[in-house]
């Protein structure tokens, strides 16, 4: 876990260059219309600025689906080298011409890094911090800012100021991102088992997990290649192996990780926790009308949470991998001889020395389930396939194989199961719970647990008769290997996380945060800032950059929080906490301008308004949105998506930012608040009722969720 750490990290360099460059062309842009005489041009002044939101917009259209193809890692590569040319050609930019193609490069740079770095943290990260680790660029992009501003500063204190000096020292930093992606970023193992490279995938996710068995992860992210049809929503009781009914149908039975140590999953009649939560919604949403069933379908899994410290807490944590055991038997080195002897064979036959990527031939799962087989014996008549594997955040994917027939009349086969322990009134301490079957748990020895059961995407007739799974060779469904597809964009769930991803990128542009970023120090200069600092003999210009420097960095302990929180707490809580607090500095900073409180006092209440915006803004309403949209798209449409949404973040900010110059002159900086005061609300509202919770769900599962979801809110239209 420490290497995916580390990895995060490195790539949310890209994101302080992109903080960085924001700064710089913020003081920058004060000289640079000095020196071609822009004073009455706003537009050429709003031109140059947003020259980089151009490039953005140009290269976000492509970025998604050429990653799809080619990977995340290349198209990191590709970020830093356009950095590097643009700040060369800021450097020397003789007129403005040529400053504006450097800033179209600049955007073209922009665009890969702050489209696809929270793609690839999304992918690399464990599902318990990956809201942490993604906020990562948001902290990034704040110290660039920070650094940018003091050099700017520093600069603006002489009598010359050099523009193209403050813009081209961002070729220095890029050459630092280039060797650090070059050097020491792997590739997106999600990816890499989207084109079949199934032992690269294994190697990296060894790497970034600490620990060599990876068995349930990579089953998870084959299975994330494909959401499954008709999801249904059931209810297992999780209780200690009982030998005498073994062979009952359509149980599971589930390995520890201490050797020994079984348990059976047997499911229950009726409605689970989280199927009636989703179905008629929690007792607090009950009574809200609009709420999306989203909403209360993801919330069913985060509001009722097992009691800490009781047995059912940590039995699920303590389940892990079931090939887990197998390691205390010393079969590991013999298994990766075995397997990577079989892949050099498979390589052979391509006759090119490379792993083909037409399939899945790799070994999925482990052969150190070998071990369980001798000590659990054959598999039972009824079928029991496999068992359950942790796959992070307290999450199980068990599989079983069904002889039911579905409604076109042919057998449903393998079935995946996505496990998750809730915390039911049933359960509660002294509780007895009796199973259709006559079995009778008393409270302490068994735990309730919520599933989601789908069709396996992978082919059921590689794994009949192996137990565990872990012997085969797998392949996923023709469907499922077909690769990104424009017709998977109509999908009930995927549409339904396009809307959640659009609208909420949209309302965050328009909340106006990167216009008031690029042109801080105007906006403070025109709220008299100059006249804080005065009496040290510091100029206007120079007084609003050191106050913009401040401002930045205040806003480093707020995103040190919100990363604190992001995972606790969660992303839909940070929103609705934050939101509010913009709306009430937005509108004290409206009444600042508005009434007359003199010269000073205006400039002290606009400077705080301004500070607490920032701060709470990258709380919550910054980094939130660019992580949300990284998480709620399938893995074979996630590029595709993702530039969908990254196209309406930049347009967007196209348009606020070429805007605020004419808004500032026309309305004024009372009226410019306003409106982003209202647009604030409006994001409140959207995120109280269509925007769920996220945090600590494996990719995969956020997507079975949302194609539930949708299912669900299209029945509650026709009701």
């Amino acid at each position: 876990m420490k290497a995916a750490v580390l990895v995060a990290i490195a790539a949310a360099i890209g994101n302080m260059l992109q903080g960085w460059d924001n700064a710089t062309i913020a003081g920058a842009v004060l000289y640079i219309k000095k020196e071609f005489n822009l004073q009455s041009q706003p537009t050429i002044e709003g031109l140059i600025v947003a020259m980089s939101l151009i490039g953005a917009t140009v290269i976000t259209t492509f970025s998604g689906p050429v990653s799809d193809g080619l990977g995340r890692r290349p198209m990191l590569i590709i970020s830093s080298v356009l950095y590097f040319l643009s700040g060369l050609v800021m450097l020397w930019a003789p007129n403005v011409y040529i400053l504006l193609l450097a800033r179209l490069l600049d955007g073209f740079g922009i665009g890969l890094a702050v489209t696809l770095i929270p793609v690839y943290i999304s992918e690399t990260a464990p599902p318990e911090i990956r809201g942490m680790l993604n906020t990562l660029p948001q902290f990034t992009g704040s110290i660039g800012m920070f650094l940018s501003y003091c050099m700017v500063f520093g600069m603006s204190l002489k009598d010359s100021p050099s523009w193209r000096m403050m813009l081209g020292v961002l070729s220095i930093p890029s050459l630092v991102y280039f060797v650090l992606t070059v050097m020491f970023l792997p590739e997106s193992p999600r990816w890499l088992v989207s084109k079949g490279r199934m032992l690269e995938a294994k190697q990296v996710l060894q790497r970034l997990r600490g620990r060599e068995d990876v068995a349930g992860e990579m089953a998870l992210l084959v299975e994330g290649l494909g959401v499954g049809g008709e999801t249904s929503i059931e209810e297992y009781i999780i209780g200690p192996t009982d030998e005498e009914n073994s062979a009952e149908k359509d149980q599971i039975r589930l390995y520890g990780a201490e050797d020994g140590q079984s348990w059976i999953a047997k499911p229950v009649t009726g409605q689970s926790m989280l199927g009636m939560m989703s179905r008629h919604g929690s007792v607090a949403n009950q009574s809200v009308a609009f709420m999306d069933p989203m909403v209360t379908l993801f919330g069913s899994v985060h509001e009722k949470l097992p009691e800490m410290g009781s047995m059912r807490s940590m039995l699920f944590s303590n389940f892990g991998s079931m090939f887990n055991m197998a390691e205390q038997h010393g079969k590991n080195d013999q298994w990766d001889e075995e397997n990577l002897q079989r892949d050099g064979e498979h390589q052979a036959l391509d006759g090119s020395g490379a792993e083909s990527d037409d399939n899945l031939r790799s070994p999925l799962l482990s052969r150190q389930g070998t071990s369980v087989e001798k000590d659990m014996g054959p598999p039972a008549s009824n079928g029991e396939l496999v068992s359950g594997m942790g796959i992070g955040g307290g999450w199980q994917l068990a599989y079983k194989w069904s002889e039911r027939k579905g409604a076109d009349g042919k057998k449903e086969g393998l079935k995946r199961i996505y496990l998750h322990e809730e915390n039911v009134p049933g359960s509660r301490r002294g509780s007895v719970i009796s199973l259709p079957g006559g079995d009778v748990y008393a409270e302490g020895e068994c735990i309730h647990a919520s599933a989601l059961v789908s069709q396996s995407v992978l082919r059921s007739k590689d794994l009949i008769g192996q137990h565990p799974v872990g012997d085969a060779m797998v392949q996923p469904s023709e469907a499922a290997a077909k690769g990104t597809s424009w017709g998977a964009l109509f999908e009930p769930g995927v549409k339904h996380a396009l809307i959640v991803g659009i609208g909420i990128q949209i309302l965050q542009q328009f909340s106006g945060i990167n216009g008031v970023l690029y042109y801080t120090p105007q906006i403070l200069e025109q709220a008299g800032v100059g006249v804080l600092l005065s009496n040290l003999g510091i100029g206007s210009d120079s007084a609003s950059l050191l106050i913009s420097a401040l401002t930045t960095l205040l806003m480093l302990p707020s995103i040190g929080i919100a990363m604190r929180l992001m995972d606790i707490a969660g992303r839909r809580w940070l929103l609705l906490t934050t939101l509010p607090v913009l709306i009430a500095s937005l509108i004290i900073l409206v009444l600042g301008n508005i009434v007359d409180m003199g010269s000073v006092v205006h400039a002290i209440i606009s400077t705080v308004s301004v500070i607490v915006y920032f701060c709470f803004f990258v709380m919550g309403f910054g980094p939130i949105p660019n992580i949300l949209c990284s998480e709620i798209f399938p893995t074979r449409v996630r590029g595709l998506c993702i530039a969908i949404c990254a196209l309406t973040f930049w347009i967007g900010d196209i348009i606020v930012t070429y805007s605020l110059p004419v808004m500032l002159n026309s309305v004024g900086l009372a009226g410019v608040f306003g409106i982003y005061a209202i647009v604030c609300t409006l994001s409140w509202i959207f995120v109280f009722l269509k925007v769920p919770e996220t945090k600590g769900m494996p990719l995969e599962v956020i997507t079975e969720f949302f194609a539930v979801g949708a299912k669900q809110a299209a029945d509650a239209a026709l009701d």
